[in-house]
């Protein structure tokens, strides 16, 4: 459902209706990655996985991904400050808005972006949850990304393809950084999408729905 607003960035809300005598649904501030935007099937089916495990989903678009739909052309995406600070607004409309625990997400660069705000003192939030986390550059793996995460003020999951080429489980061992500040599942056969070998019987919506959960669960403990 797309809720409409006259600030710098478009909406799209998916609130989930099921709460707890003592508190509302978890919200997540889903932010898309580097190629597709906010309503792209991606973003559309895990908003609506995570909705039914009970969790509202608030998704926006970066101003690089408006423009380029305005334009009608591929866009790079805007220098990272650029991203954090358009992603900080936007945590400060949704506590505006809501009045229940606020995690912070995202797919790929978004979730990358999430997890920078994870990082600083943000007062207000109560984690951040990452899917397919940008770990370096494919086929760079010297490029590593993970600087910021002993500077972690709040929980951080992060939920990976096992063949995701952004980042592998045999690349983890040089990096005991991942697993001390964030908690890390695999997808086994999944790639950055999550979609899996054919040969290993599984299938991207069954990879996907276990993400969802993942990360659901995630998120209702720490309410």
């Amino acid at each position: 459902m797309l809720a409409g607003d006259t600030q710098e960035a478009r909406w799209w809300r998916l609130e989930s209706g099921r709460s707890t005598d003592s508190a509302a649904a978890p919200v997540l501030l889903l932010a898309h990655g580097a190629g597709l935007g906010a309503d792209s099937p991606w973003m559309e089916s895990m908003s609506a996985a995570l909705v039914e495990r009970g969790i509202t989903v608030v998704r926006f678009e970066f101003p690089f991904m408006a423009r380029q739909r305005s334009e009608e052309r591929k866009r790079p995406p805007d220098p990272m400050p650029a991203l954090a600070a358009c992603f900080r607004s936007q945590v400060d409309r949704a506590q505006a808005l809501y009045d229940a625990p606020l995690f912070v997400g995202g797919k790929s660069m978004g979730g990358r972006v999430a997890s920078l705000l994870a990082a600083e003192a943000a007062d207000g939030l109560a984690g951040a949850v990452c899917f397919g986390f940008p770990f370096h550059p494919p086929a760079k793996p010297l490029s590593w990304r993970t600087g910021h995460f002993k500077d972690f003020k709040v929980p951080v999951k992060i939920i990976q393809g096992s063949r995701d080429p952004f980042g592998k489980p045999v690349e983890m061992e040089a990096h005991p950084e991942v697993a001390r500040y964030a908690s890390l599942e695999w997808l086994d056969s999944g790639d950055h999408d999550f979609r899996p070998l054919r040969r290993s019987g599984r299938c991207q919506a069954g990879l996907m729905d276990e993400a969802a959960t993942l990360a659901a669960d995630f998120m209702h403990a720490i309410r």
